[in-house]
């Protein structure tokens, strides 16, 4: 791996979710160093997604705390709107495609650039220089943001238009356009075939060291966790069972049990 983890710019401890007499977390913790890239594995509703949810803020726990450092501050994230979180730096795409289907690839892009505009209503409204220099911005990079992802010759086609793996792209665009230092990846490949997954293998790695970016990564395709992620933890019915390298998660008998199997050995 070409980084190496500094001080855990993500500290999860005993963080619960409660659904009723339902337990969808329970008591998980986990730490993410600055610059790691990160494996979140487990069965279906192990509550790999809730856990995305509860960082993010379209969930607030039931109890536990989720402490995120950015920069030179600290957060605590716990209740706290997406919205807020997003500008704190936490973004992130979703296993089910959310993009804005009806409006142009570019302006997917540009909608996320939105929140780091330097000027307020009237000087939209009014079209200043202000406002016109910073349009030009958000076009430029959101374009550079495309090309990066092989969506720029799409730009103006409409989202809903593209290919399953084109709006897959679309998306980790709009995520990067937040100008994040956590990006949460939701099954990524899900749906993608095999050349399709190895080119998003080859494109993630990239992305995390141009951008400085730390990853947590929810994948079931387990060729693509076990190759790029230095670190997995893994759920089983909203519990952390297991932790570790992927030499050692893949020698773990409760991972073996509860999700891996026999077949782990030909990964």
């Amino acid at each position: 791996m070409t980084q190496t983890a500094q001080a855990d710019i993500v500290e999860i401890e005993n963080l619960t979710l409660n659904f009723g007499g339902l337990a969808a977390v329970s008591e998980v913790s986990l730490r993410i160093g600055h610059g790691e890239l990160v494996g979140l594995i487990g069965p279906n509703g192990a509550g790999k997604t809730t856990l995305f949810n509860l960082l993010t803020g379209v969930y607030a726990p039931s109890s536990g705390t989720i402490t995120f450092r950015s920069g030179d501050s600290t957060h605590q994230l716990g209740g706290m709107k997406p919205h807020a979180i997003c500008r704190r730096g936490i973004a992130r795409t979703f296993q089910n495609i959310r993009l804005f289907k009806d409006l142009t690839v570019l302006d997917n892009v540009k909608v996320a650039l939105q929140q780091n505009v330097p000027y307020g209503l009237l000087s939209a409204v009014l079209h200043t220089p202000t406002h016109q220099r910073a349009e030009a911005r958000i076009r430029e990079e959101s374009h550079e943001l495309l090309t990066i992802m092989g969506l720029d010759g799409k730009a103006s086609e409409l989202a809903r238009n593209l290919s399953y793996g084109e709006q897959r792209h679309l998306e980790i665009a709009r995520a990067l356009a937040t100008r994040p230092t956590l990006l949460l990846l939701d099954e990524p490949a899900a749906g993608m075939n095999p050349a399709e997954t190895a080119r998003l293998t080859e494109l993630i790695t990239w992305l995390r060291q141009t951008f400085d970016l730390t990853i947590l990564l929810i994948e079931h395709d387990m060729s693509l966790v076990m190759k790029i992620c230095e670190r997995i933890y893994v759920l089983d019915h909203g519990v952390a069972i297991a932790s570790g390298s992927p030499a050692e998660v893949r020698s773990n008998p409760k991972v073996i049990e509860a999700y891996l199997g026999e077949e782990v050995e030909d990964v």
